[in-house]
């Protein structure tokens, strides 16, 4: 994904409103873009709140930044210049990172950040997109730089084997028919929940945008029973299910990263398994929630 975006991204610099800033990471990748469009990549150093600041500026000029960084730096550390330069501002800019909650596990907590959505959820009109395939990278960059609200495009090395690029909407990927419960999966998670449900009365549908959430799609699939797995803070979907499904009597069950501090490295597929997203752990908490007396 980080590949298509650092592609993605030196051809929407072709449209002069669009800059990229940095702070130092993946300022590499973009130095081809830096000689091909003088000024327009902005690289700022290890300052990731002056990151956001710039990027406020610019677009308070009219300009539509992108702004990037690895997901903690990006999203938590500046979390207050977001809040402040972005959104206080009225202005928009498109968020792009990397790392998501753990790709970068062998770097220690500080490269962990399953905690980023939540946040950004905080704040009114942002749209979160969470592709679950490269090839679902390219057109959400394109139509988020092309747009003026603010909005955070969520990278990972983990990827599904399909890419779903039209589906910002619930796409209903596996239909276990009516009366079935439905199991919302978000982003890379995917595979893995459809694996842990292949042989259950699961319905799974798919999004890559979390927000502004299908509320639409989710009242016309659900019913009494509804699964969300996300590949971040477990719960962060929950108000958006409860409120959307007010009205109905339904149980819900929330499933994505812990709230625990682990204290440990490993890699991507151990925190999987450690925080139940693998396909078994999956499993084990779908069958405890459809069949509670075991």
């Amino acid at each position: 994904m980080r590949d298509v975006f650092v592609s993605s991204a030196e051809e929407v610099l072709a449209d002069p409103r669009s800059v990229l800033v940095l702070a130092d990471i993946s300022a590499a990748a973009f130095a081809p873009a830096a000689t091909r469009y003088p000024g327009r990549v902005v690289n700022v150093g290890i300052r990731e709140q002056l990151m956001i600041g710039v990027a406020g500026g610019l677009a308070l000029t009219g300009q539509r930044p992108i702004v990037h960084s690895y997901a903690p730096f990006l999203v938590e550390r500046a979390y207050e210049q977001i809040k402040l330069d972005l959104d206080h501002q009225g202005v928009g800019a498109v968020l792009v990172s990397i790392g998501a909650s753990y790709d970068r596990a062998a770097a220690g907590r500080t490269h962990l950040a399953p905690a980023d959505v939540a946040l950004v959820d905080t704040l009114d009109g942002w749209t979160v997109h969470v592709p679950g395939h490269p090839d679902e990278v390219r057109p959400l960059l394109r139509d988020a730089v092309c747009g003026r609200d603010p909005a955070y495009l969520r990278l990972s090395t983990a990827r599904n084997a399909l890419a779903y690029p039209e589906a910002g909407g619930l796409r209903v990927v596996r239909d276990a028919g009516p009366g079935a419960a439905l199991l919302v999966a978000v982003g890379p998670v995917l595979d893995a929940a459809l694996r842990a449900v292949a042989d259950r009365p699961v319905t799974v549908a798919y999004t890559h945008r979390p927000r502004p959430f299908d509320t639409a799609g989710l009242r016309a699939l659900a019913g009494a029973e509804v699964i969300l797995v996300e590949p971040y803070l477990a719960g962060t979907s929950a108000r958006v299910v409860a409120e959307a499904l007010a009205d109905r009597p339904h149980r819900l069950l929330s499933l994505g990263v812990g709230r625990a501090e682990l204290r440990r490295y490993g890699t991507p597929e151990d925190h999987d398994r450690w925080h139940g997203l693998d396909e078994s752990g999956l499993r084990r908490s779908v069958d405890a929630f459809l069949d509670p007396t075991g």
